[in-house]
Formats: structure tokens, sequence, C-alpha cells
């Protein structure tokens, strides 16, 4: 893969704005992808006792459990497939139709007549979430300035609890939903999500194509007009003048091949970012999916907790995640990247097997248990948060959503899929003790991944992403006099 070289100041000028409204423009138009996966994944689960109903789809505990494993897969080929898209079109384009793809398949799901036609609907829906989660993490690395990208990257990715709250107080209030003898509980969610969904398909048409994109087509006389309007809206919306730039970086352009160059990359020239963006990703969606999934599973066979109750203790879990990383967000950037990483990978480790050990002897009632998981996730919350912030940070440009895109499928694949099943085997034992050998597999992978982190971590703090990829996509930062010469 042959690298040509283009000057340029872009970089340095975006990393080095004040943070504006244009900014919060770009976090709420793209980070609402995270509320709408959160949305999605709490609705089957909260209506699933409307689906078994005979005058709506009659659906099975067995096809409700399958309708979670289709909408993974949709997501799983969906980040693969819009991940190489996005690469090779650029994040606009992608972020905008996966967008499209979500909208339309939810409101489609509303109107499912069919086991069959829910089915498809709902692996159309992964689809389009998948694809946003390459192309809009690539998008927020190159848009955010670097000493603010972790704790932005962190929030919008922990943004995705505010919709599970959602989600479910939205089920709680339209569970007796009717118009005449059409049951509208379980369909107006639906409808609803994908309302939002074209709202924010509006806002997002005023968003531009990442300018460190463009640079890596050659496409350097777009880029310079983006940042220009970029500069004129952040100097007029702060009321601020922006100081002149007067270095300048020379970066390597490359366009990737496809799925060819990004192995070649991982497993001949950097197979410890390989492991580290695999340690990081694995754990941590099989911690959050074995748990989601299963959540109100353990309230109601060990606590004899009713369905209409379990609202009260999803939606205070769930706040937990979002403070999580808005609380300690910020010292992914103070402290550094790898202490935090750590840090948090390690400490929600250690408090799942405290957790898990409680439970196991029967020390719990339903409200400790449900404080408890609070205090385990709003350490796990930043923790996973920070893997997706890792793989975009550790890979080219050129190969940039590509590379979320795969580790997002690995991650989901082998721990999304395997950990509902694995704890939903555990649970129908019955048995305490077999589930907590469950928590001690998922704080044992948890730990590992902070082992990963403290041997093949990288300080990636207030760094441009070009100088994080100085050793795959050489870059050189040139001097005023060099510049000018």
């Amino acid at each position: 893969m042959s690298k040509n070289r283009i000057e340029t100041n872009i970089p340095l000028r975006l990393d080095r704005l004040p943070w504006s409204r244009w900014h919060m423009l770009v976090v709420t138009a793209l980070g609402i992808t995270w509320i709408l996966d959160g949305l999605e994944v709490t609705l089957v689960g909260a209506v699933g006792g409307e689906l078994r109903q005979d005058h709506v789809l009659a659906l099975s505990d067995f096809r409700i459990g399958l309708a979670g494993s289709v909408y993974l897969l949709g997501a799983v080929l969906g980040a693969l497939f819009f991940g190489d898209l996005t690469d090779r079109f650029g994040r606009k384009r992608l972020f905008t139709v996966t967008l499209g793809l979500y909208l339309g398949a939810t409101l489609c799901t509303a109107f499912s007549w069919s086991f069959s036609s829910f089915f498809l609907f709902r692996f159309l829906t992964g689809a389009g979430i998948g694809g946003e989660y390459a192309a809009i993490n690539s998008a927020v690395d190159e848009l955010v300035p670097a000493r603010l990208r972790g704790r932005v990257s962190l929030a919008i990715n922990g943004s995705y609890w505010i919709g599970t709250a959602f989600g479910a107080v939205m089920t709680a209030c339209f569970v007796h939903a009717r118009i005449g003898q059409i049951d509208l509980s379980w369909r107006i969610p639906f409808l609803l999500g994908g309302v939002l969904g074209f709202v924010v398909l509006l806002v997002r048409r005023f968003l531009p194509e990442s300018p460190r994109w463009l640079i890596g087509r050659g496409r350097l006389r777009e880029a310079e007009e983006v940042v220009d309007g970029i500069e004129s809206a952040v100097q007029r919306q702060n009321s601020v003048v922006l100081d002149p730039v007067s270095r300048s970086v020379s970066v390597g352009t490359a366009v990737s091949s496809g799925w060819s160059d990004v192995s070649r990359f991982f497993l001949w020239e950097h197979p410890r970012r390989l492991l580290l963006g695999l340690s990081l990703m694995i754990p941590q969606a099989f911690l959050y999916n074995a748990f989601f999934f299963t959540y109100a599973l353990i309230l109601t066979e060990f606590f004899h907790i009713g369905q209409r109750e379990i609202v009260a203790y999803l939606v205070p879990f769930s706040l937990s995640n979002v403070l999580g990383v808005l609380l300690l967000g910020p010292l992914f950037d103070r402290v550094g990247r790898k202490p935090m990483i750590v840090f948090t990978y390690s400490l929600s480790g250690i408090l799942l097997i405290s957790t898990g050990l409680l439970f196991f002897t029967g020390a719990f009632s339903a409200r400790w248990l449900g404080s408890a998981w609070c205090l385990v996730f709003f350490f796990a919350s930043p923790a996973a948060s920070s893997a997706y912030l890792t793989v975009g940070e550790i890979v080219p440009l050129e190969m940039r959503a590509r590379a979320i895109a795969f580790f997002f499928a690995v991650g989901t694949a082998l721990g999304g899929v395997g950990g509902p099943v694995l704890f939903g085997t555990l649970i129908g034992t019955h048995s305490r003790g077999n589930l907590f050998l469950g928590y001690l597999l998922g704080a044992g992978l948890m730990i590992g991944g902070a082992l990963a982190e403290s041997l093949w971590g990288i300080k990636a703090e207030r760094k441009p992403l070009e100088e994080l990829s100085a050793d795959l996509s050489p870059v050189q930062l040139l001097s005023p006099d060099r510049e000018s010469g």
C-alpha cells in the first residue's frame, strides 16, 4: 500500500479549536446512535410479554430470545459491511445511509404482521445500528479536538444507557395503549424510535465530511473549505478570533484496498494491537450483554420480582452507567488512557466478584443486589466505552472504520452472543452457585483486559491522531521556516 505525502495544517487547526456549539451539534447528532441502540435493545425485552399474546404476534419465549440474536447478527454484519464502505466513501455519506436504514427498519418493525416479518425488520434495524458504530466513532475521533477526545468519546458511547432508561419508561407508559381492538402497547415505542431517528437525520444534513478523511483521499482543497467553515462557525459562536496555525503536518495519504490490508496490519505488522483491541472489546461485550439480557430473568427467578416492577430496577442501573462515563470520562484525558483503563477494568472485575459472592451466599435482597450492580457498572461503563475509544486510536486513518467494525463485530459475536446464552443456561439451572461461576468468568475477562492494557496500552491522551499513527502512517511536524521554504 504505497503512500504519497501532503503537507497541511488542517489537523492542527482542528485540534486547537475551543469547545463550541458546533461541537455540541456534532456530539448530539452523531451520539444519538447509542441512545437508539439502547432503546432498541430495551424494547424487545420490555414488550416481550405483549409479543407472546395470541392477538399480537404469538411469539414463544424461544422466538423472543431469537429476536435478540437476530438483532445482534444484523449489527455484526452491518458493522462489517458499512465499515468497509465508510473508509471507501466517507463518514458523512455512510452515517446518513446507516441512520436511514435504522429509521426505515424500526418503523417497519412497528407494522410487523408475523414472526418472520418481525425478525427481518429486527435484522435490518441491527444492521443499521452496527453500521453506525463504525461511521460515527470514526467521525467523532476525527472532528473532536485531541485534548477532549477521550471524554467526548466515552460520553457518546455511554449514552447507550440513556436509551435503555428511555425505552423502559416509554414501554411502561404505553403498556395499555389501544385503539379499539388494536393493541398499540408494543407498536408505539418502535414508532417513536423511528420518529426520533428521522429528526436526527434532518440535523445530520448540516454536518460536514471529516476533513481528515478528505486529506487521506488527497482532496486537500475540499478539506480546507470544510475547516474554514468550521472555524467561522466557532469564532462566531464563541465571539473569539482564532490565532493562525504556523506549523504544518506532512501526512502520508493512502487508500486501503480493503480487508486484506486490515488483516496484514494486525496479523503481521502489529499483532499486539490486535491482542489489545480484542482483550478490551470481548470482555466488555460479554459482561454487558450477559448481564443486561438476563437482568430481568435474575430478578424474576431468584427474587420473584414482577415484570412491571423491573423498570424500577432498570432505570437507576442505566443512570449509574451514564454517570460513570460523565464523571470519570474527563480523567481519561487528564490522568491518561492507560492508568484509567487499567483502573476501571480491574475494579469492575473485583467488584463483580464481590457482588457475585454476596449473591451466592444469599446476603443480598433484590434492592441490595440492584444497588451493587449500579456500583459495578458505574466503573464498567467508562471501561467499556474506552474500548471503542482505543480501537479507533490504534490504527491509521485509511482503515479506521474497518478496524472499529472488525473489533465491534468480533466482540459482539463472541461476547455479545455467547454471554446471554451462557447466563441464560446458568439461570435455567436455578442454582446461585452456577450463576456465580458465570460472574467469575466475566470478572476474569475484565481483569484480563486490564492486564492487556497494562502490557500493550498506548499513551493516547491529548495527542493528535496523526501523532498516534506516526509509526503506522508516517507524519512529520514542519516548522514555520520549513513550511515557508
